[in-house]
């Protein structure tokens, strides 16, 4: 059983990245700029630690549709307890247990009522987000000066979510790919049904992927928090294509039972690097959703040209 893409396949994504870095910079002078990037770098955090944390949901053959609603909804619920005076360290610690159980709760419900994973967080991708704005409404809650901010903060010149997605790559690629529940996972998403023969814990494998990708969340909301100043139920619309496009594009079969948190990275800077090009060529947010569209559609099109690993089917 591989845990880990082939290396031909992490080669081709770094061929990508170098060849639309040169090209980007040919046509924007100052593009490859190492403190212009970095500075970028931090809008994209959220997207990138989402995807490290979709990568072991869809390894283990399933998807979490709900998450950046998941993340949306913590956003409020952290920026209404600071509103309230709450302790900011309590408040970060809350806002981290609730993303999780509501990841939890996608998992307890594709395992308890054996339903697919699409349509239960297709479900409370809508509960999620309509619980924020039921919240709020149409306003929004500003967040105290002594949370914000952190995206200008550094360690050891690194913005802090950069570092911290840095720090969460290490720490989930070696969960993946260097630990049995990484094997576990493997195991699952390849073929759920030797699993279960094996005498594997397949639902709380289950549980668990959709905890982590809750956690993610949670780490995300309080994030996107400090770099706004302020907690919106509109906060992230369409943030569900970049992840998944980042995850598949980095090596995850949509069927399960391949991927790797290298060509996660990989495919982050990608989607960063098309982002951000297309940015400062003032292409319509639109457009940009476009081309990130395709790029998934791409991405699954080659992986399906290449073969799945699995021999049986799972429901998504």
């Amino acid at each position: 059983m591989r845990v880990s893409r082939l290396p031909w396949d992490l080669m081709v994504l770094l061929g990508l990245l170098i060849a639309g870095s040169l090209l980007a910079s040919f046509f924007i002078p100052g593009f490859l700029d190492f403190r212009y990037l970095l500075d970028t770098s931090t809008l994209h955090a959220e997207a990138g630690i989402l995807a490290l944390a979709m990568t072991f949901v869809i390894v283990s053959g399933h998807i979490d549709l709900s998450i950046a609603s998941n993340m949306v909804l913590s956003a409020v619920f952290a920026g209404l307890m600071l509103k309230s005076g709450m302790n900011p360290p309590l408040v970060i610690g809350l806002t981290c247990v609730a993303s999780t159980l509501l990841g939890t709760l996608n998992g307890v419900l594709v395992v308890l009522f054996r339903l697919p994973s699409f349509l239960v967080t297709l479900a409370t991708l809508a509960i999620y987000r309509g619980t924020a704005q039921a919240l709020l409404g149409p306003k929004s809650v500003a967040i105290p000066k002594e949370m914000v901010g952190l995206d200008q903060s550094l360690v050891a010149g690194i913005p802090w979510p950069t570092a911290i997605f840095v720090m969460l790559a290490i720490v989930s690629g070696l969960l993946l790919h260097r630990t049995v529940f990484g094997r576990w996972t493997f195991a699952v998403g390849t073929n759920e049904e030797a699993a279960v023969y094996a005498g594997l814990p397949v639902a709380r494998i289950k549980i668990w992927v959709f905890a982590l990708a809750g956690l993610a969340a949670g780490i995300c909301a309080l994030l996107i928090d400090s770099r706004l100043g302020v907690a919106r139920h509109d906060l992230a619309r369409g943030l569900e294509l970049d992840v998944i496009t980042i995850a598949v594009v980095g090596g995850c079969a949509i069927r399960g039972g391949k991927g790797s948190i290298p060509g996660t990275v990989l495919a982050m800077l990608l989607v960063m690097l098309i982002r951000t090009a297309m940015g400062v060529a003032n292409v319509k947010a639109e457009y940009q959703l476009t081309a990130i569209g395709l790029l998934l559609v791409l991405a699954v099109g080659f992986g399906g040209l290449r073969g799945s690993p699995r021999a049986t089917k799972v429901n998504l």
